[in-house]
């Protein structure tokens, strides 16, 4: 058979057709597929897309999770991460190439999950999230329990009925999923949005907080192991008790709680005292502080009699006091008329050795008689010396120029006086001549002047009268007061 003849009869295809059947073939071979292998090569796209490879040992599969499958994947992919993936096979036609359409992610096995939980616990330890000064102290009689669990289960139930049993409080329920897809979100968002109620809101707020769920597997568990979640219990302003799982598991929300509970029913008296014991407790108090009282006011009384034994008899001291009193007062009676009598005594004693006041001053009047005598004589004679000596010097004043320049200050001062008179109003006055003012002082030199009816004062060079306009004379009473 030639080689024409051979290359005639294989079918001829088109790329495309090649491309469709390969992707058919696929599809249909790998629809359902779990593959297990390392993320390597992650990257998000703007779309929302998320492309990443799976490698092993000796291969590597490269694979995308579209942008809506992203919110149901499980977990979020990271590089160096072992995942096992839940897909289906597919060809990128464009390339040539197949790749693993991914729909849920899931950590590979127990000990991949608790390497990715121990790193995670690392990290958050190493930010202080766990420092034990941040645990706060719950409080002693909460007046409102928020529960965050799923309204589902016995989980509800026990906590219930464990705080009605010990001291019955409001219980506010912010039902989320436990596990499975969005879970993480959903008790991240309830701790976020019971600690943003506002204190006095229309919704309570509440003063402590109960995380809890029943126990499973450590995939069961993982919602509470996400960092959304643990940085929400870290930063929640409401202390935080966690109960997830039974009393040997463990999460990472137990390390950010304020306290860990090992079951929900002990994360309920955790939240709530016992009602009876804080009876008692009172009880108990009361009694401690009855005795307490009891013996101070006893030992009060003891201290007060001794006190009382040790002070002196006041009635005894003042009835003394009285006595001494009344002792001093009649003691004083007596003492100032004997004491006057005393001093009289001394008094008329003193008198008696007294000379008599009238010759007294005798003896001195004569002394002073003379002294007086003798003083006028001294005066006289002094007088007699000094007027001889003086007698020379008044003639030669009386004879020389001062004389001469009196007399001519005098011919000066009685010109003076001459030309004074001369021009003086009064000497006008005397002359028949005079002044006549009207209100404020006003002077009248013309009859025009004068108003009617007005009240005059005429000066004459030895006083004033009143007039009126029409003539009058007024009385020395109605004289006008101004001017």
């Amino acid at each position: 058979m030639s080689d024409a003849l051979l290359a005639s009869n294989i079918p001829e295809y088109t790329v495309s057709e090649i491309s469709g059947a390969v992707k058919h073939t696929l599809e249909s071979t790998f629809s359902r597929v779990r593959v297990r292998g390392e993320v390597t090569e992650l990257r998000r796209h703007s779309s929302g897309h998320i492309y990443f490879a799976l490698k092993d040992e000796r291969a590597k599969l490269a694979a995308v999770v579209w942008r809506s499958a992203v919110p149901r994947l499980g977990l979020q992919p990271e590089d160096g991460v072992e995942v096992i993936a839940t897909g289906r096979i597919s060809t990128y036609s464009d390339r040539s190439t197949y790749q693993l359409i991914v729909e849920r992610l899931e950590y590979a096995g127990i000990g991949a999950l608790l390497a990715r939980i121990e790193a995670l616990r690392q990290k958050l330890a190493a930010e202080g999230l766990f420092a034990a000064e941040r645990k706060r102290k719950l409080p002693l009689l909460p007046a409102v329990v928020g529960v965050i669990t799923s309204e589902e289960g016995a989980v509800l139930h026990d906590i219930r009925t464990t705080v009605a049993r010990r001291f019955p409080r409001p219980i506010l329920l912010w039902p989320v999923p436990v596990q499975g897809e969005g879970a993480a979100e959903r008790i991240a968002a309830a701790i976020r949005g019971f600690g943003a109620l506002p204190p006095g809101g229309p919704i309570p707020r509440p003063d402590v907080l109960i995380v809890a769920r029943g126990g499973g597997s450590l995939e069961d568990l993982m919602a509470f192991n996400d960092e959304a979640v643990v940085r929400a219990a870290a930063s929640c302003p409401v202390p935080l008790i966690s109960a997830v799982g039974h009393e040997t598991d463990t999460t990472l929300i137990d390390y950010a709680a304020d306290r860990r509970a090992p079951t929900p029913t002990a994360a309920a008296e955790l939240a709530v005292p016992m009602r009876t014991e804080l009876l008692a407790n009172l009880q108990n108090l009361q009694a401690r502080l009855s005795g307490a009282l009891s013996h101070r006011m006893k030992d009060a009384e003891i201290r007060l009699e001794r006190a009382a034994s040790r002070l002196p008899d006041l009635p005894g001291l003042l009835g003394q006091a009285r006595q001494r009193l009344d002792d001093r007062a009649a003691r004083l009676a007596l003492a100032l008329p004997n004491l006057l009598a005393a001093r009289r005594a001394a008094f008329q004693n003193i008198a008696a050795k007294l000379p008599d006041p009238r010759h007294l001053p005798a003896p001195y009047r004569a002394a002073l008689t003379l002294a007086t005598e003798r003083l006028r004589g001294a005066m006289r004679h002094a007088l007699a010396r000094h007027k001889n000596a003086a007698a020379p010097i008044f003639a030669r004043l009386s004879a020389g120029p001062i004389q001469a320049k009196l007399r001519l200050t005098r011919a000066r001062l009685e010109g003076v006086a001459g030309r004074l008179a001369a021009v003086s109003p009064l000497a006008v006055l005397e002359r028949g001549y005079a002044v006549v003012y009207g209100a404020g002082g006003k002077v009248f030199t013309r009859a025009a002047e004068v108003p009617s009816h007005a009240r005059l004062k005429i000066r004459f060079a030895d006083g004033l009268i009143g007039a009126r306009e029409d003539g009058s004379v007024l009385r020395q009473g109605e004289l006008p007061l101004d001017g």
